[in-house]
């Protein structure tokens, strides 16, 4: 069994889905006492996302390239960077280290395309569903159409991701807005709708709506076992 690298707490709500999913994924496949190998960084989640809402990428990139050489030291073979929005930086994590990294949009491009989607909504932080390092990738190396939110939808999407999710709260009504924007997407035409922020699994999940979801934690969790199996 391979050591996963994983570099979390951005939040560590998040990260203990992560820990969990791996461990369950291990389980499962193996049986008895199994468990994962699991090397984990988890950083303060403070500072980052105050570097994040300032643009200043590149001191993230500084902060999140020391934690994944700290977590090769640490005798990972490869490293999941346990966050979509940080994924804006992977090329500069990926640059500090010798060990490969798993992309978590690739392993959702992979797991849609699989299913034959073609057309998908996707939510996320404000970075994630309007800058091109993420839906630029899904659909310049997976061919696919990736539809957001509008506007307000989004600044709602956002708000609730760093004001209630990341701090563990949960809200009904919260809940219910996501729903909604859920459904408009599927109006627009989605096929199925990215969870594309990795807190988002905590509000919503598949028995709430007839859209079909895809939990990038749980993707990212999965394809990480089958690489380290």
């Amino acid at each position: 069994m391979k050591t996963i690298g994983l570099l979390g707490g951005m939040s560590w709500e998040s990260t203990e889905g992560y820990y969990r999913a791996i461990n369950e994924g291990v389980k499962n496949a193996l049986g008895g006492l199994h468990s994962a190998r699991i090397a984990l960084y988890s950083v303060d989640f403070e500072p980052i996302e105050k570097l994040q809402h300032e643009g200043d990428w590149d001191g993230t990139a500084t902060i999140l390239a020391d934690a994944a050489r700290r977590v090769q030291a640490a005798g990972a073979d490869f490293l999941l960077i346990g966050t979509n929005t940080m994924h804006k930086v992977a090329p500069q994590i990926e640059q500090a280290i010798d060990i490969p990294l798993l992309h978590i949009a690739d392993a959702t491009a992979e797991a849609l395309v699989q299913d034959g989607i073609k057309t998908v909504g996707l939510l996320g932080t404000a970075f994630t569903m309007e800058q091109d390092f993420y839906k630029g990738r899904l659909s310049e190396n997976h061919g696919l159409n990736v539809q957001i939110p509008d506007e307000d939808d989004r600044r709602t999407v956002h708000r609730i991701i760093y004001e209630e999710l990341c701090l563990g709260t949960i809200k009904p009504e919260s809940k219910a807005e996501y729903l909604r924007i859920i459904d408009r997407l599927a109006d627009r035409g989605a096929e199925a709708v990215i969870l594309g922020c990795t807190e988002i699994g905590m509000l919503v999940s598949q028995e709430d709506t007839g859209v079909r979801l895809f939990d990038t934690t749980a993707i990212h969790a999965r394809k990480a076992v089958e690489y380290a199996l």
